[in-house]
């Protein structure tokens, strides 16, 4: 089968759904499937299998910044491209986001699977609801990460989806080496920005031992000003943007990994990330992270925003090598059950649902 994976973020910053489309392609691939990667690209593409749609342009969204393709040049490379591969079945992933899976939407032949991953409401939905009403249902089956994604997609276009996971690449995790560390180290990685709760986690050091490092890893419209906040602080090492691979090894290698958004998580695989890499994973309870991760079996949960618990969960992580252990095996387990392997093969029941027909 012929499979086109359309993403309207650029590919080469990372990013939830750019990480779900990769992932995705990468295992299709390796189950001898003909799967190629259409999406913006600023800079070379992260994959062999990608094809680069143009640069994107930052646009503000759910909160964040997206970075899409909503140009004429962009839709002119989308067209040429589903032209010449003649896909047998096309996977729009965010099917309405403006780009190339909008273009795809009013001008794709093939067959059509769409995943709505965003939750939290839509600007763009509520403005064009009668066109983006009429495009979604050019889709042959619809699908969301999670039932609050599913919940705005339903509001705001109607209709009926089928919730399904995102997936975590298990076995990939498990095969990059621990990135060596220098005592006890937390590891963050995320947009610096508000929703993403890195203020709050700076706040939480405070409460940490001289010890204790932090990896902050990624970039954004805060990161001058939280770094002025702990200018001096040598624990704390600011990395930038990095790797797939680099991100894998300090995720191997921190003793614990924090997410602490504060909301806007649909779904929380940032959390699968750390179970699949072996890590304790400290987060904020919000729901998209709580329908993922157990509290006290997979992860240690506390209130979004709370700096002293957050602080006091890491502490007790890093002094309790029972209670580490104990969250790395029920979270490795928790992760398999969300491995990208067994998302790969609902989604090609799918594809071959909607090519048959």
């Amino acid at each position: 089968m012929r499979i086109g994976l359309i993403c309207p973020y650029s590919l080469t910053v990372p990013g939830g759904v750019q990480g779900q489309v990769l992932g995705l392609a990468r295992v299709l691939r390796s189950a001898g499937h003909l799967t190629r990667v259409l999406g913006p690209c600023d800079g070379p593409p992260p994959d062999a299998g990608v094809t680069p749609l143009g640069d994107s342009l930052p646009t503000a969204a759910n909160g964040s910044m997206a970075p899409i393709a909503p140009d004429v040049s962009c839709a002119l490379r989308t067209i040429r491209a589903l032209r010449d591969e003649e896909f047998d079945v096309l996977h729009l992933h965010e099917p309405l986001a403006p780009g190339p899976t909008t273009t795809a939407l009013f001008l794709a032949q093939s067959p059509m699977v769409g995943t709505f991953h965003a939750a939290g409401g839509s600007l763009a939905y509520d403005l064009l609801n009668r066109p983006v009403r009429w495009l979604s249902r050019r889709m042959d089956r619809v699908f969301a990460v999670s039932d609050d994604a599913a919940a705005m997609a339903r509001d705001s276009l109607g209709g009926d989806y089928e919730v399904l996971f995102n997936g975590v690449e298990v076995r990939r995790s498990r095969e990059v080496a621990p990135w060596p560390t220098e005592g006890p180290t937390v590891f963050f990685i995320g947009r610096h920005e508000p929703r993403k709760g890195l203020a709050v986690l700076l706040d939480a050091m405070a409460g940490l031992g001289a010890d204790v490092r932090l990896w902050v890893a990624g970039d954004g419209p805060d990161t001058d000003e939280l770094r002025a906040r702990v200018a001096g602080d040598a624990r704390v090492q600011w990395l930038g943007r990095i790797s797939d691979e680099e991100r894998t090894a300090r995720i191997r290698g921190a003793d614990v990994f924090c997410a602490p958004s504060l909301r806007g998580e649909s779904f929380g695989v940032v959390l699968l990330e750390g179970m699949a890499c072996e890590t304790p994973v400290v987060a904020s309870d919000i729901p998209g992270y709580a329908k993922v991760a157990r509290g006290g079996d997979d992860a240690l949960l506390v209130p979004a925003g709370d700096a002293e618990a957050l602080g006091a969960a890491i502490a007790k992580v890093l002094a309790e090598p029972t209670l580490a252990t104990r969250l790395v095996v029920s979270g490795r387990e928790r992760a398999e059950e969300f491995s990208m392997h067994r998302l790969a093969d609902k989604y090609l029941e799918a594809y071959s649902s909607v090519a048959g027909a």
